[in-house]
């Protein structure tokens, strides 16, 4: 299942500096919150050590990626969602879907029938939860599966990418200082707007980095192993449909009043067309007199011929 957490590459870090003490902004400091305190959650041995990793003066975005099949999709859904809140943390998204196979009517008599539906259900969120909390989740929600497929667990280590950020920020700083010092004209206006945007750009970094350091982003795509069967219980439409299908009275008496209207349509759109019909009856008028005149010349020619 692909996950929708993006790492952040170093060209972008280089970018995405961090403000000095002197204008409030965060430091290094601001990134400890994952090494700080230890968790106090009992985390199951068979949980990859990726999940607690913990190494002294190092910085760590934790991600990970599940895919298993579970007894019921529905009852481990509450039982995860109630887990991630009890530890700190929340549901960024939970798309839960039956997909259904076949599905075929019986009728079981005159009135009723019964709906059988062959579907499988599944599930696809994600999750964050604190950094400290994502071994205890992961145990917890290891223990609601009856077969892993996948299980990825990634420790992107950003420590030097933090460092730099945070030299970056210093050198932004001082260039900003030496622009104030610049005599005001128009060039020292949009040096100043560039400078003010990129800042802005560092402060919104700074608390994506601090977000994903503090919270773990957990993808999770559960299913069951076998098609589940639902009985529905509904009306026999085929019985209802020969019931009223075809009333002969009432079908005859309802031609006999389209015919009508029908006949009332064709004049009105006979009236609506007078001038085309004097127009082509003046035409055909015209056009007999011009043959009779053809046929009465010709006849004489023929006389005068034979004479």
């Amino acid at each position: 299942m692909k996950t929708t957490y993006i790492k952040l590459p170093l060209a972008t870090i280089l970018l995405l500096g961090i403000y000095s003490c002197k204008k409030g902004e965060a430091s290094a400091n601001d990134y400890s919150l994952s090494t700080s305190a230890d968790s106090a959650a009992v985390v199951s041995e068979d949980i990859s050590s990726v999940a607690t990793m913990k190494v002294k003066d190092k910085q760590f975005i934790k991600t990970a990626n599940l895919d298993m099949e579970v007894k019921d999709v529905y009852e481990a859904t509450i039982s995860i969602e109630k887990s991630v809140q009890e530890l700190g943390g929340f549901v960024s998204n939970s798309n839960l879907r039956s997909n259904v196979v076949s599905e075929e009517t019986f009728n079981t008599s005159n009135e009723e029938a019964t709906l059988v539906k062959k579907y499988q259900t599944e599930n696809s969120m994600q999750v964050r939860v604190p950094t400290e909390k994502l071994g205890e989740l992961l145990t917890l929600i290891n223990n609601k599966k009856l077969f892993l497929n996948v299980r990825i667990i990634n420790a992107e280590d950003v420590t030097s990418n933090i460092k730099y950020a945070e030299l970056e920020g210093k050198r932004i700083e001082k260039t900003g200082e030496n622009i104030s010092e610049l005599k005001t004209n128009k060039d020292k206006v949009k040096l100043s707007d560039d400078n003010m945007s990129e800042e802005n750009r560092q402060k919104l970094a700074n608390l994506d980095i601090n977000d994903n350091l503090k919270y773990s982003t957990v993808d999770i795509f559960i299913k069951e192993p076998q098609l589940r069967v639902a009985e529905i219980a509904v009306t026999n439409t085929t019985n209802i449909d020969n019931k009223y299908k075809f009333a002969f009275f009432y079908s005859a008496k309802n031609a006999f009043v389209e015919g009508y209207y029908l006949i009332q349509r064709i004049i009105v759109g006979l009236i609506m067309i007078w001038p085309i019909l004097i127009i082509a009856g003046l035409g055909f008028y015209f056009y007999r007199k011009n043959q009779s005149k053809k046929k009465v010349n010709q006849t004489f020619e023929e006389q005068n011929t034979a004479s």
